[in-house]
């Protein structure tokens, strides 16, 4: 049977998600008609934001539906931007974010002149809150993830808005990789602020959850000041015209609930799994290495450093036994570059390509485990054996 342990790059279909996809496919009509047909597809459209809300902590209005993660990130970082104070010029970036927030800033430093305040991690991939608070004056926004999609640290995201609300910078927090995982509360992590600073806009995305490919949403404050990307409707608070998905809306729901209600059963059984992973990974090869936080991480998240081993070559050949596993983002797939994630921890070009990500999720079993513990050693000899040939024919 195939292993699956790439669950960070996306997961499997919940059957709840599956079943509320297709009986909203049975709703005809359009969520901005005004005849009987229409109102009954907003009434499911509307029940899955409620749905939504109730998990992510937030209020029904401030759900805008995205196609997913990057769409919903895009919609914050531009939107804010646009809507900046014209004396503003800066967005507080942590090294290490994810590549929809990378790649975003740096098509606003080339094409809208902003500048960048970098923040650097820690080595266990922590964003340092007073660093962070210390590059927040006088900005137009800042950014951070949640928990990290690589190396899997959860952050201090109550801690990285309350200095956001006190320095009065809008702040846009990438939850993608944590919704599921750790307790989402747009609402607590704000608090009772009521201007267009701290935090005020959240990116996730169903895929990540059991959800279908496709569907996103942006948390966006009623307090916000956000420029849309698009125009031509009017829907969602005017934030994101288009006709709504009702049908992803009602999967995304469906999904969302089922994780948040198996959150934190899911999250004693996956870090058990993961634990016995990373003990029996470290045991057969002494000179492997877990990176990011050892406590403080994403339950079902192990990244490894193998040294001596190129990570490509490892997914290979693993890939070849029948276990999928990543070397890093999904989003990065396909190009040959080291983890920016592991040179942010500190680690040199060397170490940044002989990783590994091994994520856990709901299908996962301990026979996963026995398989991937299994295979390792022998992948591991065969690519430093590979390296040490490339290296001696350069």
């Amino acid at each position: 049977m195939p292993v699956y342990l790439d669950h960070a790059a996306t997961t499997p279909l919940r059957p709840e998600a599956r079943d509320a996809w297709l009986a909203a496919h049975e709703v005809l009509g359009n969520p901005s008609s005004i005849h009987g047909a229409g109102q009954a597809a907003r009434r499911l459209l509307e029940d899955a934001r409620e749905r939504l809300a109730e998990v992510l902590g937030c209020q029904p209005i401030e759900v805008v539906l995205t196609s997913g993660g990057t769409e919903a990130t895009n919609l914050a970082l531009k939107g804010l931007w646009w809507s900046r104070e014209p004396s503003t010029d800066a967005i507080v970036l942590p090294d290490g974010e994810h590549h929809a927030t990378l790649d975003t800033v740096a098509w606003l430093t080339r094409s809208a002149e902003a500048r960048v305040r970098p923040v650097g991690l820690d080595a266990l991939g922590r964003i340092p809150v007073a660093a962070f608070a210390a590059e927040l004056p006088h900005a137009a926004l800042a950014t951070a993830l949640v928990a990290n999609n690589e190396v899997g640290t959860v952050q201090d995201a109550a801690g990285l808005a309350r200095a956001s609300a006190e320095a009065g910078v809008p702040l846009h927090l990438d939850a993608v990789s944590a919704l599921g995982q750790v307790d989402v509360d747009f609402s607590g992590w704000r608090g009772a602020g009521d201007g267009p600073g701290g935090l005020v806009a959240l990116s996730v995305s169903a895929h990540k959850v059991g959800g279908p490919v496709g569907v996103g949403a942006a948390v966006v404050s009623r307090h916000a000041r956000l420029t849309p990307l698009q125009h031509g409707g009017g829907q969602q608070r005017g934030l994101r015209a288009g006709t709504q998905d009702a049908a992803g809306a009602a999967a995304f729901a469906a999904a969302a609930i089922a994780a948040e209600t198996e959150r934190e059963r899911e999250t004693v059984r996956l870090e058990g799994l993961r634990r016995r992973l990373v003990h029996g990974i470290l045991g057969a090869i002494p000179t492997a290495r877990l990176l990011g936080d050892p406590d403080d991480r994403l339950p079902g998240n192990a990244h490894v450093l193998f040294p001596g081993a190129a990570g490509e070559t490892l997914l290979f050949l693993l890939d070849m036994a029948g276990i999928s596993v990543s070397t890093g983002s999904a989003c990065q797939a396909g190009v040959a570059e080291p983890s920016h994630v592991v040179l942010a921890l500190g680690l040199d070009d060397r170490a940044a390509r002989s990783v590994l990500r091994l994520t856990l999720g709901r299908t996962s079993t301990e026979d996963d485990v026995d398989a991937v513990l299994a295979a390792l050693p022998s992948a591991y000899e065969r690519a430093v054996a590979s390296g040490a040939r490339s290296a001696g024919g350069s």
